[in-house]
C-alpha cells in the first residue's frame, strides 16, 4: 500500500445509455483517499456524485450502465474493476461498506433488522448466529437505536425514517471496514440525532482509520467532518483540496455560488423582510 493509500481512482468514467441517446454521468474524476482520511463529495443533485461511489462498489449494472475501459479503480493494489465475483464479495461489505442513501429501498422488507446485520457478520467474520447478534445488538447500542434488544426483531416497516438510516449505518459499520462510502447518511435524521452519528464517523474514523469517502450536499456537515473535499458539476470533479481551504479561498466560480446558498441569520432576515415587503405591496 503505497504511502498509506487506500484508494486510487483514475480517469474514472460512467455513462449510461438511454433511448435518448448515451448520458455521460461522470466525465473522468480522479481522486486519491489515504488510510484515516476523510474525503467529501460536494456538488447539487445529479452531478455524478453517487454515480462514481457506486463505480467504486461496482454495483452499476450493464448494459444499460457503462464503467469506460480506460477507468481504473485501485484499491489497496489491487485492480477492483478486474476483480472476480469471489474477489468483489470479500471486497464488498468486509474491506469497503457504503451507507446508502435511501433505507427503504436499501433494507430487505421481508427480514429483521437483526438478520441484516448479523448477515455481514456471519458472511465476512464467520461468527456462530448467536455471537453475530450480541454484536448487532452492541451496534444498534451504538447507533443510539432505543431497545436495542426488542428493536433486533423488527421489521423495517415497523422503524421510523430515522431509525430505518441509523440501521444502514449500523449494518455498514458491523464489520469494521477498511473503507466506508457514506451517501448522505445523516439526510434523514433531525439535527440531535445527526450530531452524533457525525461523533460516531469521526470516532471510528480515528480509532480504526477508516478512510472515509463522504456524500453530502450540506456543506455545514462536510467543514465538520472531513479532511478535503471534491467539488462535483456535471459529472466532473471542478475543485478539490483541503476542506477549510476551499471554504476560505474557494478558486472556482461554481464553489463560489455553492457556499453562497448556505442559509445563515443575515439570509434568512433578508428574505423575511422582502416576504414582508411583498406582502404589504400586495
Amino acid at each position: 500500500m503505497e504511502n498509506g493509500k487506500i484508494l486510487d481512482v483514475q480517469d474514472l468514467r460512467v455513462s449510461f445509455h438511454t433511448y435518448a441517446g448515451e448520458v455521460k454521468a461522470v466525465r473522468g474524476v480522479s481522486f486519491e483517499l489515504k488510510e484515516g482520511e476523510t474525503l467529501a463529495f460536494v456538488g447539487e443533485s445529479g452531478c455524478g456524485k453517487t454515480v462514481t461511489a457506486k463505480a467504486i462498489m461496482r454495483l452499476l449494472q450493464p448494459p444499460f450502465a457503462e464503467i469506460k475501459p480506460e477507468s481504473k479503480v485501485i484499491y489497496q493494489d489491487k485492480d477492483v474493476m478486474k476483480m472476480k465475483k469471489k474477489e468483489l464479495q470479500a471486497y464488498r461489505g468486509n474491506e469497503v461498506s457504503m451507507i446508502f442513501q435511501d433505507p427503504m429501498t436499501s433494507l430487505n422488507p421481508t427480514m429483521t433488522i437483526g438478520k441484516q446485520i448479523m448477515e455481514g457478520l456471519i458472511l465476512h467474520r464467520n461468527m456462530k448466529k448467536d455471537e453475530a447478534k450480541k454484536e448487532a445488538v452492541n451496534m444498534l447500542k451504538l447507533v443510539k437505536i432505543p431497545d436495542a434488544e426488542k428493536r433486533i426483531d423488527a421489521y423495517p416497516h415497523q422503524l421510523s425514517g430515522g431509525m430505518r438510516q441509523r440501521i444502514m449505518i449500523a449494518a455498514a459499520l458491523v464489520t469494521e471496514p477498511k473503507l466506508l462510502i457514506a451517501d448522505e447518511p445523516t439526510t434523514a435524521l433531525d439535527v440531535t440525532i445527526q450530531s452524533q452519528i457525525l461523533k460516531l464517523l469521526k470516532k471510528i474514523n480515528e480509532k480504526h482509520h477508516t478512510g472515509i469517502l463522504f456524500i453530502s450536499h450540506d456543506l455545514g456537515v462536510i467543514r465538520r467532518l472531513c479532511d478535503r473535499g471534491i467539488v462535483m458539476n456535471q459529472g466532473k470533479a471542478v475543485e478539490q483540496g483541503d476542506v477549510q481551504e476551499i471554504f476560505r479561498h474557494p478558486s472556482m466560480e461554481y464553489t463560489r455560488k455553492l457556499l453562497a446558498a448556505i442559509p445563515n441569520r443575515r439570509t434568512s432576515l433578508r428574505r423575511r423582510t422582502a416576504a414582508d415587503q411583498e406582502r404589504g405591496e400586495g
